[in-house]
């Protein structure tokens, strides 16, 4: 198959995982450029993985002709300019969640991409961690029958830093995002209605910076079945990422990977390693299919199975999550 060459724009922690991936783990896939604002991180990354460009400008990898395909990694306010650009430029485009806060933005984005006939994934990785996948996969055969509940459970080690929290949308936009999705994609189903409560436990600061850092919301699925989501900020024990599906003929679970599944059993307890750290560790399987899911898609010119509208929705649920904590009712989804 063809070789797809790829520009990265943004080269933080994310950015950095996609270019090692693409320039040593993904075949067909080649990194011809990166750029970030930060002029000495793009030069540092360039150097360190033998990447020919290094630019300060992310437009100079959107004029490179030799470039297919950009992975857009910098700073969500400027995700969705930088798709619309991208789209005009004739470039297909992977995108981190979310596509923007604004929904107004996402429409523009979307119609940009659509018009220009290129092809958006957006990144939410969770889809293809491979444990996830497969409890998908199971319910969709009906191995438990129609499902009738849902819980997923998503805790962080710690908190973010306050100056991310006051830019980044809430909770709702910026964690449970990623639950918004998964609800959706492991049922195969909409969610018709949904409602949030929650409240600042871990840190005054972050309720200081108006958002809260613990939160339950529950769902309403189009078929009648019910989900719960729970969030918190800080699980001490480690990054808490797991998932029950219920129904009539039995139950599908998800639990968390550890570093090593030795047990050692006493004569008072048992015990085993701790979760993985973060969602680096956690999700380095989701990531690298999910790139190369990306690739494939290009080269085989069909679309890819997280799109424009995946996106779209779960920043529309996660609105509907805020106006739901402020009225204290339930929120009816279009």
């Amino acid at each position: 198959m063809e070789e797809i060459n790829i520009g990265i724009i943004g080269v933080g922690r994310i950015g950095r995982l996609h270019a090692r991936n693409l320039k040593y783990l993904i075949p067909g896939a080649k990194v011809l450029g990166v750029a970030d604002i930060l002029e000495e991180s793009a030069r540092e990354v360039a150097s360190q993985l033998e990447i020919p460009m290094a630019e300060k400008d992310y437009r100079a990898l959107l004029d490179n002709d030799d470039i297919d395909a950009v992975v857009i990694c910098s700073s969500t306010d400027t995700h969705a300019q930088i798709i619309s650009e991208a789209a005009q430029a004739g470039k297909h485009i992977f995108c981190e969640k979310p596509i923007a806060l604004e929904l107004d933005k996402i429409d523009q984005a979307l119609a940009a991409v659509k018009k220009a006939g290129v092809k958006l994934q957006v990144g939410f990785n969770r889809r293809f961690d491979p444990s996830f996948k497969k409890a998908k996969e199971l319910v969709a055969k009906g191995v438990i029958g129609v499902p009738h509940l849902v819980r997923i459970t998503s805790r962080d080690p710690e908190p973010p830093p306050i100056n991310y929290v006051k830019v980044s949308g809430g909770i709702f936009l910026d964690m449970t995002i990623h639950d918004f999705d998964m609800a959706r994609y492991l049922l195969g189903q909409e969610v018709v209605e949904l409602m949030a409560v929650g409240s600042c436990l871990v840190d005054p600061a972050i309720g200081e910076a108006g958002d809260i850092d613990t939160a339950i919301v529950i769902l309403k699925y189009e078929k009648g079945a019910w989900g719960t989501i729970d969030n918190s900020r800080k699980a001490v024990y480690g990054y808490d990422q797991r998932v029950e599906i219920f129904g009539p003929e039995g139950c599908v679970t998800v639990g968390n990977p550890r570093q090593t599944e030795v047990a050692i059993n006493g004569p008072e307890d048992t015990r085993t390693d701790k979760p993985l750290f973060f969602f680096v560790e956690r999700y380095q399987e989701a990531y690298l299919a999910e790139m190369q899911e990306f690739i494939k898609c290009i080269q085989e010119d069909r679309e890819p199975p997280v799109d424009g509208l995946d996106g779209k929705v779960a920043v529309e649920m996660g609105y509907a999550a805020k106006e739901s904590l402020i009225k204290g009712s339930f929120i009816k989804l279009q």
